[in-house]
């Protein structure tokens, strides 16, 4: 695979920079303070729409940092973990780039 670590995956969505996947985690940096649950969900595509991810949430089924969440707005900061199914995602800061690119 060129220009790719075998078992690896790019991800790129509006919003969150790019992240990759290693061993069933999906590292997402954020470049703000936090981002919502419902988004997160959204942009690392474990749903397909808001009104899914509501429906997700509210089920009790979604883990932050290892507890039931149901709360659509949770703020998800640097070093929270959320979990759903076989999808794990790190929720990270994004580094600062002395060039001004990602």
């Amino acid at each position: 695979m060129k220009g790719r670590e075998a078992g690896t995956e790019n991800i790129l969505h509006a919003g969150v920079t790019p992240c990759i996947r290693v061993r069933g985690v999906r590292k997402i940096s954020i470049t703000g303070e936090y981002i919502k649950l419902d988004a997160l969900l959204k942009h690392a595509s474990v749903v397909s729409s808001g009104g899914e991810a509501k429906v997700l949430i509210q089920s009790g089924e979604v883990l932050v940092s290892g507890e039931p969440c149901t709360q659509r707005g949770k703020k998800i900061r640097p070093g929270d973990v959320v979990r759903y199914g076989g999808n794990t995602l790190l929720v990270r800061q994004r580094e600062a780039s002395g060039a001004g690119g990602y």
